[in-house]
């Protein structure tokens, strides 16, 4: 497998900034992603760059002359969002990518930021990165589908299409929010196994789901297909993403079209796009597909980078329940899965969307779907974790949880890691569950 590496990607490379050599941290030089934040007390949205503890204001940098780019990049950098600079694609985000490093590197000669440049984490709201226009959640993950078919087909796990087509459904880009906005419970209508008719209730199976979302860049005209050699060069980066579920609801009303309002209440993402350039050292192959099944059709075959086409995103996914913050007690893991699991990559997701001519746009949001592994740790949600609330699962105070309980504050986090490169990470994705009647 053949990495496309320069010094961006040396570990060898340290930063000025003291935070941003801790190996436990998510955000060294050698990572970089681009998000969007708002100094508290400070009204209006700025782009940044995370380093260490801190963010580099690119408004502000650009603005005195610390961080040099051409004028159209400038611009974009002054946007209250990253769709301006989304829009100029890969070959952009590389560009501000090598500035952002050749300013913050340790041997940098260039003169550094002035302190307002730099703001703590700790002193920042962190907002979405970018306006999302079109929101599309998939169902790449073959051991998550398998396991949810089983519970309600053991039959039939799998429908016909799953190896054939990348499946999946128009989501709500309103609904969707920054990490740490809190989630409120939904009502939706639900039927009981034998009950005469539904009823209009508060959700008792919310669940969380651990995904990995593509964040359009470059986008298509109406009516042009994206082929699968240029899929990449229309992505921007990832994300986390938490597509918050309510099974009880869905399992109603999914049927003929699939989901509505069970997942349209809340979509969390995580605030900072790694870009796919930071993400080259942790290139994949995807599992094995197994014996039999059928080849890719040839608009989705990847050829000659079959074999790098994945990502090893290590991804965890912690519980705190309310009971457990009022003890002082940590958040728990519940799970652990990788990307590299995935049927479909994010490339194939691209060019099967774009395949009837939809036009794909800058900030589009595209999500993975739950991300699950072939064993029982790597279930990227309650309903598998669970099996559909017949195993509970204890909590270290003693509570048992089927599913999500008010005052429960959900956490998935991403890392990579590899021999021989700096690990990087992609900050947090959490939300805290109120009662409906907590939020107004």
């Amino acid at each position: 497998m053949t990495l496309r590496l320069d010094e961006t990607h040396d570990v060898g490379i340290g930063s000025w900034i003291g935070s941003a050599q801790r190996a436990e941290g998510d955000f060294p030089l050698q990572n970089l992603p681009l998000g969007v934040f708002r100094r508290r007390g400070v009204v209006d949205p700025r782009i940044g760059t995370a380093i260490g503890d801190r963010i580099l204001d690119l408004h502000r940098a650009a603005a005195v002359g610390a961080l040099t780019l051409d004028p159209g990049l400038h611009e974009a950098v002054q946007a209250r969002t990253l769709n301006p600079l989304m829009s100029r694609g890969r070959k952009a985000l590389r560009t501000v990518r090598s500035a952002l490093h050749a300013l913050l590197r340790e041997d940098s000669r260039l003169p550094r930021p002035p302190d307002e440049c730099l703001v703590p984490l700790g002193e920042a709201d962190l907002l979405l990165p970018a306006d999302i226009g079109d929101y599309t959640d998939f169902y790449a993950s073959i051991h998550h589908a398998l396991n949810v078919g089983t519970m309600l087909r053991p039959d039939q796990p799998l429908l016909p299409n799953y190896k054939w087509v990348p499946v999946g459904y128009h989501g709500r880009a309103s609904s969707i929010v920054p990490s740490g906005t809190p989630v409120r419970r939904p009502l939706g209508q639900q039927r009981e196994e034998g009950a005469p008719a539904p009823v209009l209730a508060l959700t008792r199976a919310l669940d969380y789901e651990c995904e990995v979302g593509a964040w359009v860049g470059r986008g298509n005209p109406l009516g042009q297909r994206v082929s699968i050699g240029e899929a990449e060069e229309h992505l921007a980066g990832l994300s986390l993403v938490n597509d918050w579920s309510a099974r009880d609801v869905q399992r109603w009303e999914y049927q003929p079209l699939g989901p509505f309002l069970a997942k349209s209440f809340a979509t969390t993402v995580s605030p900072w796009i790694v870009t796919l350039d930071a993400l080259e050292p942790f290139r994949t192959a995807l599992a094995e597909r197994p014996s039999g099944d059928p080849a890719p059709l040839p608009y989705l075959d990847e050829g000659e980078t079959r074999g790098r086409s994945g990502f090893a995103i290590e991804l965890e996914v912690w519980l705190s329940s309310a009971r457990m913050r009022e003890d002082g007690v940590a958040p728990c893991r519940l799970s652990r899965g990788n990307f590299d699991q995935m049927y479909w990559t994010p490339a194939q997701l691209v060019t099967h969307h774009a395949s009837n001519g939809c036009n794909l746009r800058p900030g589009d949001l595209l999500a993975s779907g739950t991300v699950s592994g072939p064993t029982r740790e790597s279930r990227g949600c309650l309903l598998e974790l669970t099996w559909g609330g017949s195993e509970p699962i204890t909590l270290p105070t003693g509570e048992q949880r089927r599913f999500l309980e008010d005052g429960d504050e959900a956490i998935i986090r991403g890392r990579c890691a590899r021999e021989g490169f700096a690990a990087i990470g992609f900050g947090e994705c959490r939300g805290i569950v109120l009662p409906a009647e907590e939020i107004g």
